[in-house]
């Protein structure tokens, strides 16, 4: 019987035919995982968003091997090729410019794909900003929903906004830095002055994470102008009163 690819050291692994969706650094080159680098050197083919970014990356690891872009604007024409690899026994790796694939970006549609052909689609976990943010957020984590990018229309993100008012669970966004001040202040308007956490450049040597009330952490940005990706996590509807139930049962 075969070892289970979960159990084989990252050294060794014979990589069987299928999709492997691998998590590259959101921004400390240390983060890379050995399992990552092995795969990257093995498989037949990677799929990237941008070529001369994740050659850069590639480069680094000393890691030789044919790359092929794959990003939302050739999405439709590159998936039956990519697909129709797999089928003749192909391995191909798909990696975002930055952490886990398919989280806000076009990989999904090349995972949905191979997933509906009944193909193989092999885990290759690793940084993930949204549960970076999240985890030192100090928010509740139990339960929580990921939102990524709201629509950028006013009339889109404000309805969609309206419609999280009162979710309960931890909310995580992505947002670019220089609209988080705008978010913010859509954020105190439509659901009041909650606990928010904003995590800038995670990894990175300017990273910084920004705590408070919505008007405090617009209070610290001040007039300043962010620059960067940026993770926001937001107190659940509710949850001042939870945590006041909380204290008030252990005195």
């Amino acid at each position: 019987m075969s070892q289970p690819a979960a159990e084989r050291d990252a050294q060794t692994e014979v990589l069987v035919p299928g999709l492997y969706v691998v998590s590259t650094p959101i921004g400390n080159l240390g983060d890379m995982t050995q399992r990552a680098v092995a795969v990257l050197r093995a498989v037949d083919l990677i799929a990237c968003e941008d070529t001369r970014h994740s050659g850069i990356l590639l480069q680094h690891f000393h890691i030789r091997n044919r790359l092929t872009s794959y990003h939302e604007y050739n999405k439709v024409s590159r998936t039956p090729e990519l697909i129709e690899q797999l089928r003749q026994g192909g391995r191909i790796a798909l990696i975002t410019d930055a952490g886990t694939p398919g989280i806000s970006d076009p990989g999904f549609y090349l995972i949905r794909a191979a997933v509906r052909a009944g193909l193989a689609v092999i885990p290759v976990p690793g940084a993930s900003a949204l549960l970076a943010g999240l985890v030192i957020s100090g928010l509740p984590s139990d339960r929580f929903a990921f939102e990524g990018f709201l629509p950028k229309r006013d009339g889109r993100r404000r309805k969609r906004m309206a419609a999280l008012k009162g979710e309960e669970r931890t909310t995580v966004y992505c947002e670019s830095a220089r609209r988080v001040r705008r978010l913010l202040e859509e954020m105190l308007e439509l659901w009041g002055d909650r606990d928010v956490v904003v995590c800038r450049e995670l990894t990175k040597r300017f990273e910084t994470t920004l705590r408070g009330k919505i008007t405090d952490v617009l209070a610290q940005i001040g007039d300043h102008e962010l620059k960067g990706e940026t993770v926001v996590v937001v107190a659940g509807a509710g949850e001042e009163e939870d945590e006041r139930d909380s204290e008030a049962a252990r005195t």
